[in-house]
């Protein structure tokens, strides 16, 4: 991923585009985008500070608070399909994707197989 432009860049064009200049013209003499000039201008008249905002990063798993549920109801009902544990999920006020549910199991090694041979 691309590292956001300086912040001095960033003043620099914003001044330029308060003092009056369109931004067309700043962003050609500053050697950036339309629209980062633009951007950077509405981010400084909203926020006050010409600052990139935070990139990336990594999000906590919204399933991890209800994990000890999770584990009681595949241990009480191993046949428990996704969907099902969805529902029960929602019916606590948890509303999460299918994919979210399978990625947590995944994750906990908490999935299980379905087949013709278990009971």
């Amino acid at each position: 991923m691309v590292r956001p432009l300086s912040n001095d860049l960033r003043k620099r064009v914003v001044a330029a585009v308060s003092k009056g200049e369109s931004c067309r013209a700043v962003a050609l003499r500053f050697g950036v985008s339309v629209s980062s000039a633009v951007k950077w201008s509405q981010r400084y008249r909203s926020t006050g500070s010409v600052a990139p905002g935070k990139m990336g990063g990594h999000r906590k798993p919204v399933l991890d608070p209800h994990r000890a549920f999770i584990v009681k109801r595949l241990s009480q009902t191993p046949h428990l399909t996704l969907h099902a544990l969805k529902d029960e999920l929602a019916a606590r006020g948890v509303t999460v994707s299918h994919n979210a549910v399978w990625l947590f199991l995944r994750r906990e090694g908490l999935r299980f197989k379905k087949n013709a041979v278990r009971s």
